[in-house]
């Protein structure tokens, strides 16, 4: 019998997670940035991307694998935007109705993503890709030709000058879009979030047990943890690492409401059905569950997860590039998800979140390394890139190598 804290099976289940902790270290060291910058960089990186690779989770608890078609609802969210834009809505308004728009959008176009992936089970991640892949081809064709063309837009700077088609670069900024809608709304100092998050965990714990909903150990260890939280980011040199980092309070808060969502949905009937889909379609199917609608309904809440966290990675960035914005958003997210060790059979928020900070670390780091080391900065961004793609291939071989030993033994 193994022991429950096997260090050797640890590390076998969570190999990826420890080579990018270590290449992170590595490329800290090497990189020669302050930390207090690399916090900086990682929290701007962290509000603008945590959403998008949580909205990975439900596919792939429902045993559809990494979800590229994503990258099809990134697309939704950017055509909204067009639309803000067009209309001149401007602020969190603009913002707000961008989001409005996209669900519509990215629901039927998850309708159909979901549809067709019922026609290739078992082949659903490449099936994703091939689909962002067609679906860009479209878009090109909607901006390039479509809008400006045969659907005027009369906004100053949406069009190409002297040309057709959409601009190559749209500006979000204040007073025509939605630029920093959510970010804008509150921005407080380290130490000062770390209170009000410490302080809404302590409250909600106290409340839950009050209710009787949660143990009175379970309630406490949450009041104990918070409180050495709080106390760790008041001490002088965890203030002068997070010294530049002013944190987007609304930003995260969506992040956290997403969180929730994601554990109370597992907790429904639509939930459960997303799991023993997830664990056998066959016994799943047996036991009277509609394979088939049950996975459609998981792409369509990923598709439009994503397009709300395409609007929020757009409202951060200030402008999006229109014909190239949307494209690495399932590579990226995807790649994130694992490194936290996800698999593509399960996966957790903190998975998520984990992996989003160490896939985004290793991209701040990496090129200031390549320089140091090389004596050129690319290097370093051929490095995160192959890396990108390298995680995936990774995590798909060795699931399979699991796979097979699982039937060997």
């Amino acid at each position: 019998m193994r022991s429950k804290w096997d260090i050797r099976e640890i590390l076998q289940k969570n190999a990826v997670t420890v080579m990018f902790v270590v290449l992170c270290i590595i490329g800290l060291i090497c990189s020669g940035q302050t930390v207090s910058y690399v916090m900086y960089e990682l929290f701007g990186r962290l509000s603008r991307n945590a959403f998008i690779v949580l909205a990975l989770i439900i596919p792939i608890v429902a045993g559809m694998g990494i979800n590229f078609a994503i990258t099809i609802g990134a697309m939704a969210a950017q055509i909204a935007a067009l639309w803000v834009i067009e209309w001149g809505i401007s602020g969190l308004s603009g913002f707000l109705v961008a989001m409005l728009m996209t669900m519509p959008i990215a629901a039927f176009f998850g309708f159909l993503i979901g549809k067709l992936m019922n026609k290739m089970k078992g082949q659903e991640m490449i099936g994703g890709l091939i689909l962002g892949y067609f679906a860009n081809g479209l878009y090109q064709l909607l901006f390039l030709f479509i809008f400006g063309n045969l659907i005027p837009l009369k906004a100053p700077g949406l069009v190409i000058k002297g040309s057709t088609g959409v601009a190559n670069t749209i500006d979000l900024s204040t007073d025509r879009g939605f630029k920093y809608a959510l970010d804008g709304l509150l921005r407080v100092s380290f130490s000062t979030a770390v209170l009000i998050i410490c302080g809404i965990i302590a409250v909600g714990a106290m409340v839950l047990f009050a209710r009787k909903k949660m143990e009175k150990k379970k309630a406490f260890t949450y009041g104990g943890i918070c409180v050495a939280t709080i106390v760790v980011a008041q001490l002088p040199f965890v203030k002068n690492i997070f010294s530049m980092v002013t944190v987007p309070m609304v930003t995260f808060f969506v992040v956290g409401l997403l969180c929730i969502f994601n554990n109370a949905l597992m907790k429904t009937k639509i939930g459960q059905q997303f799991r023993a889909v997830g664990q056998n379609r066959t016994v799943a199917n047996a036991s009277g569950i509609n394979v088939d609608r049950v996975r459609v309904i998981a792409i369509v809440i990923s598709t439009v997860l994503a397009g709300w966290g395409q609007l929020i990675f757009v409202q951060n960035m200030g402008s999006f590039q229109t014909y190239g914005a949307h494209e690495q958003v399932g590579l990226y997210a995807g790649a994130a998800i694992l490194v936290g060790g996800a698999s593509i059979k399960k996966a957790t928020n903190g998975q998520a979140l984990l992996g989003c900070i160490l896939f985004h670390l290793l991209f701040i780091v990496a090129p200031s390394a390549g320089k140091n080391l090389f004596g050129d900065a690319a290097i370093g961004e051929y490095f995160r890139v192959f890396i990108s793609y390298g995680v995936i291939a990774l995590a798909l071989v060795m699931y399979a190598w699991g796979d097979y030993k699982k039937k060997k033994n």
